[in-house]
């Protein structure tokens, strides 16, 4: 396993910091008929579905089944965002769309934000590194406007990783990082994104170690 140490653990996990949102959205298992159905209503269009039907809904990880309609709304402007992300059916310009005008993703783990036009800069990117890219959908809670997921991000690291000390070269590792999202929404519109990633149990699946020895060494 290639060892990096702690600054260059930080600075990496800042270049991926769009993990929580650009490995989101293939179907699962848990989730797949709901989800991929939601998906046929809203491929090729910049507007999410505005409802889920009973069937979509039932099955999909819900921890509440009594969802008021603007609740199942703010669910289908999620989804849809996680669609546009994937790699397969990808399409920036849909995902920056489901943000309000001062919307921001924030990656609270690696420390870095994204507005506007940075929204979906490193969509592409992230596709390259991980091409099979998806989430395993484990909780979903909705609040209002506010919707919760606990998951877990998947994939095969197939494309390589740039970091400061220099780069990570694909292994064909599986990739399986447990994650929460946060989404905000407003009149339909996501105002803010708040994505934890876990990086450790992600890199560990890449084959890259914390370099403890480099911490202790500075002192």
């Amino acid at each position: 396993m290639k060892s990096l140490g702690w600054k260059t653990i930080i600075t990496t996990a800042a270049v991926t910091s769009l993990a929580g949102l650009a490995i989101a959205a293939a179907p699962t298992q848990a989730a797949s008929p709901a989800v991929s159905s939601a998906h046929v209503h809203t491929a090729g269009s910049s507007e999410a579905h505005a409802a889920l039907s009973p069937r979509e809904l039932s099955a999909l990880p819900l921890t509440n089944r009594h969802l008021t309609r603007h609740e199942i709304a703010n669910l289908a402007v999620v989804l849809n965002a996680y669609h546009v992300a994937e790699g397969g059916s990808m399409d920036v310009d849909a995902f920056v769309n489901s943000f309000a005008k001062d919307g921001v993703f924030n990656d609270v783990v690696a420390g870095q934000s994204y507005r506007g036009k940075a929204l979906g800069d490193v969509l592409p990117y992230m596709a390259n590194l991980f091409p099979d890219v998806h989430r395993d959908l484990k909780r979903i809670t909705v609040n209002g406007d506010v919707v919760s997921i606990e998951l877990s991000i998947q994939g095969t690291f197939e494309g390589p990783l740039q970091t400061p000390a220099g780069t990570v070269k694909p292994t064909g590792a599986k990739v399986d990082a447990p994650t929460a999202d946060f989404w905000y929404l407003h009149n339909g519109k996501v105002e803010k994104f708040n994505c934890y990633v876990g990086y450790t149990k992600m890199y560990s699946d890449m084959g890259v170690n914390l370099d403890w020895a480099s911490a202790v060494n500075k002192h």
